[in-house]
């Protein structure tokens, strides 16, 4: 710490000495136009002026500089790539920290399959990986909702405390909450950081008993006036774009002044690989904010400072002395947040390569599929699942269908769906019908089904959702498409 002092205050040389850069301040939202950025000392920043350093780095003044990029609420899983892949994916949008739940591979392997080390693996700081990824401890649901594991309070207890662990993961289980749950109001706890799983319909009295029991923050807001009743209340919201939940345009209107600097942040939970090379990360989610009329300096506050405020994690957030130097560089010609550069810890990243993982095996056991096993017998009104594009929440729907005539009926796209135990031989099948998909011919099967990530599959036809699901569970997990004579897989190899 003595020679972090003087290093700070330049009575002692600095590692690194950046110069010629404008620097976005998340303090006051403000960009400061200096011609010495300052010193950097053992990964974090120094000061500000002028230090002597063993080596100077020219950031190019004309482009700006923000503190480095947080995610507050992601599933590395859901990006259906390991947490190194995943690191690789990010790192190059200025992203430099990741709150990370790992309850979809916990869901799947518990602790005894390696789920906590798979996750807190996720950017240690040497193998090319430096970024670092802040885990919230999985708070999964009760075994009986089907899923492969089950972590109690005594189990997670073992984790609490230990370097990277944040706090508690999203608690899903508003029922057990209301009912006061003793291992679930146990697991809530353990931690002074909990975070929090509020469904639209939660609203009222039920809201406040549910905050009222430790319960900080929420991510599945997807109204303004949702949100706002929530940060009436007290709670911290994450403005959440994903791959298929995409609320953050209809969220836009609770950002203020008022509100964005204490409580909102961004949070992607569950955006794929395509996505992520496509649109990228958090730059995405503040070019989406801009556009939808958010300052932009209350956006880069909201991807920054009010991420690492909302977990108490003083260390970054923001480039001022004693934080870690994590910050990217943006392009000033291209549309907002055009990230070409990042830097973790002071170091200009760069990319180590692919490095194939460790595989985590959970083999299926699940039975193979039958026509019988997946019938739907009788007639008249049935309840029909509607999907929403872009939403996570589904639609009630009342369709007349006959199940032994003409079920699926992809003319009223009224499909089959399927739900197969993937963990008990003998578990058996769930079978209902959805709206929405718009398949035409074929199926699709896939052993990524939040939160318990059964077998799910869809389809035209019993064949074509049999056919898809063998290939599956041939794999031990994975993605599947068939139609006719055609297929396609994606194998899972890390738990499916």
């Amino acid at each position: 710490m003595t020679s972090f002092i003087q290093a700070a205050a330049g009575k002692e040389p600095c590692d690194i000495f950046f110069v010629n850069a404008r620097v976005f301040c998340p303090f006051t939202g403000e960009w400061e136009d200096n011609t010495s950025f300052g010193g950097v000392k053992d990964g974090r920043v120094a000061g500000f002026g002028t230090y002597a350093a063993e080596q100077t780095v020219d950031l190019r003044g004309g482009n700006a500089s923000s503190p480095g990029l947080i995610d507050a609420h992601v599933h590395i899983e859901s990006s259906l790539l390991t947490p190194s892949e995943y690191a690789r994916a990010v790192i190059p949008h200025g992203t430099t920290t990741v709150f990370a739940d790992p309850h979809e591979i916990a869901n799947v392997a518990g602790t005894a399959g390696g789920a906590e080390v798979y996750v807190a693996g996720a950017f240690p700081n040497s193998a090319g990986y430096p970024a670092d990824a802040s885990v919230l401890c999985a708070a999964t649901p009760p075994l009986d909702r089907g899923g492969g594991a089950v972590l109690s309070c005594r189990d997670l207890s073992a984790f609490v405390g230990e370097e990277g662990i944040a706090g508690i993961g999203e608690v899903m289980n508003v029922p057990g909450v209301l009912a006061e749950d003793p291992d679930l109001l146990c697991k809530i706890g353990l931690s002074a950081v909990v975070d929090g799983h509020a469904p639209p319909l939660l609203s009222g009295e039920n809201l406040c008993a549910y905050i009222a029991a430790g319960i900080q923050s929420d991510h599945e807001c997807t109204t303004a006036a949702e949100a706002a009743e929530k940060l009436q209340r007290g709670m911290y919201i994450m403005l959440r774009e994903g791959s298929t939940e995409k609320n953050l345009g209809a969220l836009a209107a609770v950002v203020t002044p008022a509100t964005a600097p204490p409580r909102c942040c961004f949070a992607t939970d569950d955006r794929h690989a395509d996505m992520l090379a496509a649109d990228g990360h958090i730059d995405d989610c503040i070019r989406r904010a801009v556009a939808a009329g958010i300052e932009p300096e209350t956006a880069y506050r909201m991807a920054t400072l009010s991420a690492a405020g909302r977990f108490g994690l003083n260390d970054r957030g923001a480039l001022s002395p004693g934080r870690r130097a994590d910050f990217c560089v943006m392009d000033d010609h291209g549309p907002p947040c055009t990230v070409t550069d990042t830097y973790i810890q002071g170091v200009r990243w760069t990319d180590p390569g692919y490095r194939r993982p460790e595989i985590l095996s959970v083999p299926f056991s699940c039975a193979p599929l039958t026509e019988e096993s997946i019938a739907i017998h009788g007639a008249g009104k049935a309840r029909v699942v509607g999907l929403v594009p872009g939403q996570i929440l589904t639609r009630e729907l009342s369709e007349e269908v006959d199940g032994g005539v003409i079920l699926p009926d992809p003319s009223r796209d009224l499909l089959k769906l399927v739900v197969c135990d993937r963990y008990r031989r003998g578990g058996g099948c769930g079978v209902g019908i959805v709206n929405g998909f718009g398949i035409r011919d074929g199926a699709i099967a896939a052993s990524v089904a939040h939160d318990s990530h059964n077998l799910i599959a869809v389809g035209s036809d019993d064949a074509s959702i049999i056919r898809a699901a063998e290939r599956v569970i041939a794999a031990d997990g994975g993605m599947a498409a068939v139609a006719g004579n055609t297929s396609a897989f994606l194998p899972l190899e890390c738990g499916g």
